[in-house]
Formats: C-alpha cells, structure tokens, sequence
C-alpha cells in the first residue's frame, strides 16, 4: 500500500508496495531529473502532449515496475529504452485507432481543445523573453517531428542527451553500426530543413 503523503506520480505510488525509503527516494529523484526531458522527447514523438503525457507515465510505471532492483547507474540506460518501447506502442495504436475509425467514420476524429491546456504556465519566461528564437525553435520542432522515429530517437539520446554510441544502442535496442547510421541521416536531414536558420 503507498504511503498516504505520497505524491501522486512519486516511486512510493509507482510500487503500490512498501519500499525501502532509501530506494524510494532514489527512484524520486531519477524520476523527477529526467521528466522533463522525457516529456519532450514523448511530444516530439507523438506530436500530442496528451499522448506523449500518457506515454511518459506509462514508461515510468513499467521502468519502476521492473528496472528498481537494477543499480541505480544502469537506471537511464534502462528507462530510456523503455520509453522509447512505449512511444512505438503508443504510434502503432494511434495508426491502428486511424485506421478503424477511417474505416468506420470515413475521416479523422477531432477531440474538443481541453480547456486546461490553455492555462499559462507560471514557470514559462513569457512571449518577449522567447520572441528572438521562436521561429528557429518552431523550425526545429518540425524538422525533429518530420524525422522517422528511429532517426529522430538517435539524435536526441546522442545530441540532447549526451548518451555515447554504445549507451545509445542499447537504450534503443539496436546496434552501434545503426545508432551511427540513422544519426548520420538525421543530421543531414535537420541540415537540410534548417539550413535558413543558420
């Protein structure tokens, strides 16, 4: 049973068990370190901050679930390839969902905008502190989303994440040889579709 003080989305309630406290606030700490970077790394995948939220949840249920035990410095390794897992499950099931509702609706089905959604964060700086590289930052955003996933998933575990060739591939699940290919391929495609930005 969690504990009650527990914060929703901590390690404590991720068990649904007693934990030792000492890995429990481990596995906080972890978590909470790399959240926001996996956040990022789910939109750009999904292109949906509700998908990509439900998928980042997912990944850290399933990363608690069976990776706790492991020593704490193969955590990233482990959670990366993990999340990466969950973000080719949640792409296959939004190609499925396209596909039965195209068959059966004849067209895409649009959800009314949450109204949540639209509230500010307060932590964000403000339109005029992002005005100067908002059209190179958009830039990016499409050029990273127009990537294949795999090319996409190489550059940001080895360029915004700092992960080496061999960390890279074992978090994805694929070879060095690989990892250096669709990295190779994804640079020269952001190159490419940035080129006006430089």
């Amino acid at each position: 049973m969690p504990a009650l003080d527990a914060e929703p989305g901590s390690a404590a309630v991720l068990l649904g068990v007693a934990a030792e406290p000492a890995l429990t606030a481990a596995l906080d700490r972890f978590l909470r370190g790399v959240e926001r970077r996996a956040l990022r790394h789910a939109e750009l995948a999904l292109g949906n901050p509700d998908d990509a939220l439900e998928a980042l949840q997912d990944g850290m249920l399933r990363f608690v679930k069976h990776y706790r035990g492991k020593p704490q410095d193969e955590w990233p390794l482990l959670f990366w390839r993990v999340l990466d897992s969950c973000l080719i499950d949640a792409l296959r099931r939004r190609r499925r969902a396209g596909r039965w509702f195209s068959n059966w609706f004849g067209g895409a089905v649009e959800d009314e905008p949450d109204p949540l959604a639209q509230v500010p964060d307060p932590r964000e700086p403000g339109p005029l502190a992002r005005l100067g590289d908002a059209q190179a930052s958009a830039a990016l955003e499409a050029a990273l989303r127009g990537l294949p996933h795999r090319q996409r998933q190489a550059f940001l575990l080895r360029v915004w994440e700092g992960l080496d060739v061999a960390q890279t591939a074992a978090a994805l699940g694929i070879s060095e040889g690989s990892v250096k290919t669709h990295l190779f391929r994804a640079l020269a495609a952001l190159r490419q579709k940035l080129e006006g930005h430089l």
